[in-house]
């Protein structure tokens, strides 16, 4: 897999739209989605992979047949990375995972309240509110792809911590600004 980094795309939005229904279709009931990740931030480039969560309330009622009906397909990830001095519970970083089969896409689907389904939306929330962070994100990417273009695991090494560094920044926004985890997009 080749990692590529592209300018913004005006098309992402839309093609978060139009992955909405069928997640909708998919998630169990009372469950939420957010457009999450780079692609979801105007004006940062990112990979060509809108990434997107969906918030349940229990992740054991989630069927993989569902979203495997509406073209989301299942794979063996079920853990989000711990930030380094962080002592995580493993529910805290629980997930399941897809990817979709038509337009490329990461479906994160995390349970509500736990450590990996706020990060999310905080540090999409503080990027969008801070383009100078932003900024910077989208340059330490373009450079790790540029020198890791086929490394993935090179790639996430260095990307991991700076986006732990993000969520710390993130995190201190949000008590300084009284930030409230959005409802669905």
């Amino acid at each position: 897999m080749q990692i590529v980094i592209v300018p913004p795309q005006a098309s992402w939005t839309a093609d978060f739209t139009s992955l909405k229904p069928g997640l909708l279709r998919a998630a169990p009931v009372a469950s939420y989605i957010h457009h999450i990740g780079s692609t979801a931030v105007l004006g940062l480039p990112a990979k060509d992979v809108i990434d997107i969560q969906v918030t349940v309330e229990d992740l054991d009622q989630v069927e993989d047949a569902a979203f495997e009906r509406e073209g989301f397909q299942s794979t063996s990830i079920l853990k989000d990375h711990c930030p380094p001095g962080l002592e995580l519970s493993e529910r805290d970083l629980r997930k399941r995972f897809y990817r979709g089969r038509g337009r490329a896409a990461n479906i994160h689907v995390r349970e509500k309240g736990c450590f990996n389904q706020r990060f999310a939306l905080v540090c999409r929330d503080f990027l969008r509110a801070r383009p100078v962070a932003a900024a910077a994100y989208g340059l330490i990417k373009q450079r790790l792809a540029e020198r890791f273009p086929v490394d993935v695991d090179a790639y996430y090494d260095i990307k991991d911590p700076v986006f732990d560094i993000i969520v710390e920044g993130a995190n201190a926004w949000a008590q300084v600004t009284g930030w409230s985890e959005p409802t669905a997009d």
